[in-house]
């Protein structure tokens, strides 16, 4: 395997070149490379490159292109992160208000095995939990301003604050170790059941995680999967070898959590967000379509019609 060494800008520009890409302004070029590295950049290219030669560029793509399709993600992920967070936000409210009311607020009551689900297959599963949640009370707890008011001058943290501390991805496991009774009555603050909030949480985790990351969003996949559900339906998506080929576990997923799980108000000013930034990069192509890029996110053509089904 050969070693990768230090490039120089000009080098790297030669290297754009070499496989075919425009550059039409080499200041223009340096600013950017430098400014948002060019390995994270050339992250982008896969969509611009030859069908038959995936080492070159289509004839004609011009690096502005290229970094459209960069800048894009970022403004996506802007909008993603955000609108995930309101939901994380609002599970955590009211997890801590359903388990508060029904089994008490102090570390003794909140943490204690019994309150969740017994069964001996979840066993294991709620000692490891609980287990990470009191490490991250423990790790995370010193750090904020609300959980050091609370051990300073109460002794204990309240689950309407510890919350603070907890990951998403803790959150979202969280719900699965409820005890039914409890996972029936958050579902319905949602108006989902069950089944399919435990589906959505661990997909939006892993987008949320994404975004605080910074990795590229708009074709990236998760290894879980949303069920079937009546938008895919109405949304004429295509139906293949026994499954929907978008809304599954891509970028449309998100929408149509989205959708179910945020206000209507919120859903709205997200979708309008979200148009506004295709459009604006549907302008700035030129050597292949939006169409190309919303196939490889996973959205069907008609995505925006979901904005006024109810």
């Amino acid at each position: 395997m050969g070693v990768k060494v230090f490039k120089t800008l000009d080098e790297q520009i030669e290297i754009m070149k070499s496989k075919n890409l425009v550059i039409d302004d080499i200041d223009y070029t340096k600013r950017v490379i430098l400014r948002e590295n060019y390995f994270f950049l050339m992250g982008y290219r896969h969509l611009f490159l030859n069908v038959d030669d995936r080492k070159h560029f289509k004839n004609g793509t011009n690096f502005r292109e290229l970094y459209s399709l960069f800048y894009f993600d970022r403004q996506l992920r802007n909008i993603i992160f955000k609108n995930v967070l309101i939901i994380e936000n609002n599970c955590k409210s009211i997890f801590a208000y359903v388990l508060s009311q029904k089994y008490g607020y102090k570390e003794d009551d909140y943490l204690k095995p019994e309150n969740y689900n017994r069964s001996p297959d979840r066993v294991k599963q709620v000692n490891d939990l609980l287990r990470k949640m009191r490490r991250q009370i423990r790790v995370n707890g010193a750090q904020h301003e609300a959980t050091k008011h609370y051990i300073t001058n109460y002794g204990y943290i309240p689950l309407w604050i510890v919350v603070k501390v907890l990951s998403f991805g803790i959150t979202s496991e969280l719900y699965t170790i409820l005890k039914k009774t409890d996972q029936i009555e958050i579902a319905k603050y949602f108006n989902v059941d069950v089944d399919l909030l435990i589906s959505f949480l661990p997909v939006l985790s892993n987008y949320r995680n994404l975004c605080a990351h910074e990795d590229i969003l708009y074709d990236h996949h998760t290894q879980k999967v949303i069920p079937d559900n009546m938008y895919h339906s109405r949304l004429n998506i295509p139906f293949i070898d026994g499954e929907y080929i978008y809304g599954k576990g891509d970028l449309f997923s998100v929408v149509l959590i989205f959708k179910y799980l945020l206000s209507p108000d919120d859903f709205r000013l997200f979708m309008k967000e979200l148009t506004y930034e295709v459009d604006s990069l549907s302008g700035k192509l030129k050597t292949i379509g939006i169409d190309t890029v919303l196939d490889r996110m996973g959205f069907p053509t008609n995505y925006t019609d979901i904005l006024d089904m109810d």
